[in-house]
């Protein structure tokens, strides 16, 4: 019981700081449309947001990684049931149980490498191109957040819930 609590209350806190990213993101994107059509208009001192799209590209992947335990928990994952349909339910709880490690293992070899690819970008001190921000922030975002998914997609396969 604790530890339904615990990963259903970690992934809720991953979403909705995924969630919160995404709104500034978005935000972040509508000020750069609405800048850039005042600048088009004529208005002064309005522009498009400088670099937004990396900033887009930085944020996009965190959310979307930050948002895989809540989906999984909740079985919101798209599946497909042309030919599982008419399964009986032990055989349908020990597919969904293979497809749960499935994605589990593929979030632990994700957040691997992410790991790795963090330790890259923090020695080679590689930025992006306009704005100079440190890749590895974005890359160590993604990292932890790919990590607790592995954790929470786990922990989902293994407790067996049908």
């Amino acid at each position: 019981m604790a530890a339904e609590r615990l990963m259903q209350g970690l992934a809720r806190a991953l979403a909705l700081a995924g969630g919160m990213v995404l709104l500034a993101l978005v935000g972040l994107v509508c000020a750069s449309v609405a800048g850039n059509a005042l600048a088009r208009l004529g208005v002064a001192g309005f522009g498009p947001v400088r670099a937004g799209f990396e900033l887009v590209e930085l944020g996009i992947a965190f959310v979307i990684f930050a948002c895989l335990p809540y989906a999984q928990l909740g079985r919101a994952h798209a599946t497909v049931e042309l030919f599982t349909a008419r399964l009986p339910r032990p055989a349908l709880a020990a597919l969904d149980r293979f497809w749960a490690l499935a994605m589990a293992l593929a979030m632990a070899l994700i957040a691997w490498r992410l790991g790795v690819g963090t330790l890259a970008k923090m020695r080679s001190h590689e930025t992006t191109f306009l704005l100079a921000l440190p890749l590895w922030w974005a890359y160590a975002a993604c990292f932890v957040a790919a990590a607790l998914a592995a954790l929470i997609t786990a922990w989902d396969a293994l407790r067996g819930r049908a």
